[in-house]
């Protein structure tokens, strides 16, 4: 492939079997790198990595649940045994744990699903990332947050979401000025509307319509995967040296009103 942004770089990416996740291990690799594709979903992690390969790439896949310490431990273990480091790490594993209901009615257990994935999964993956990028003495983090961790969604059923996105983005706050001294930076994306399956599962649910997910950005239309992913693979690369520690909205112009 021909290489750009990340030429020579390692880039490890969670919950890459579909959606952001796969659109980005396909972006990264097209900018040239070498990409550990991680995913609980074996068949759908497999498919990206044949994506990559056959656009020219070098990908491999590794199975992981985020919730689990050992779990995410061997996966960050795996990425550096076959690719010898660990430069790009991108958290994007994530579920919308949607239809329990308006605010009061929200189970404990839809909010410990939302908060073990989308938020304790993202500390478990940036504490194993830090450990490893600490020992080489340089490393990138994007974290995939929302602008649902930047503002407040007018709809039910989505308040634990609410909660764990904004949590990401102070995790991602929180270790950009720790390690900003180590050579380490972490940042987070915050994307609009995206047109994935997590987007295709609430509109099957009933909770918005096409038109309405358009109708929240002022440019007019949601996402494409891809479009996320150009972003994340910028704050990866030595291009955003200056970059850490920003929640970077990716929504047009949503959050701007």
């Amino acid at each position: 492939m021909a290489g750009s942004l990340l030429d020579g770089k390692v880039a490890l990416i969670t919950g890459a079997g579909s959606g952001i996740g796969a659109a980005t291990a396909l972006v990264c690799s097209r900018h040239g790198a070498k990409v550990m594709v991680a995913d609980i979903d074996e068949d759908g992690g497999r498919r990206t990595v044949a994506e990559v390969r056959a656009a020219g790439g070098e990908a491999a896949f590794v199975w992981v649940d985020v919730r689990q310490a050992r779990a995410v431990e061997d996966m960050v273990g795996s990425t550096v045994e076959r690719f010898g480091r660990l430069d790009c790490a991108v958290n994007n594993a994530g579920v919308d744990t949607a239809g329990d209901g308006r605010f009061h009615e929200v189970s404990e257990e839809s909010w410990d699903a939302s908060m073990g994935v989308n938020l304790k999964g993202v500390w478990w993956c940036m504490k194993h990332e830090l450990t490893r990028m600490l020992e080489q003495g340089s490393g990138s983090i994007v974290n995939v947050a929302s602008v649902a961790g930047l503002v407040g969604i007018e709809a039910p059923f989505v308040s634990p979401y609410i909660a764990a996105k904004h949590g990401v983005v102070g995790l991602t706050r929180a270790a950009a000025l720790e390690y900003a001294t180590s050579g380490i930076r972490v940042n987070a994306v915050c994307p609009g509307a995206v047109r994935t399956q997590m987007v295709d599962d609430l509109i099957s649910q009933g909770i918005m319509t096409l038109e309405q997910t358009a109708a929240y950005h002022p440019i007019g239309r949601y996402a494409g995967p891809a479009e996320i992913g150009e972003a994340i693979a910028w704050l990866s690369s030595d291009a955003a040296s200056f970059v850490t520690g920003v929640p970077m909205a990716v929504d047009g112009a949503m959050t701007a009103r």
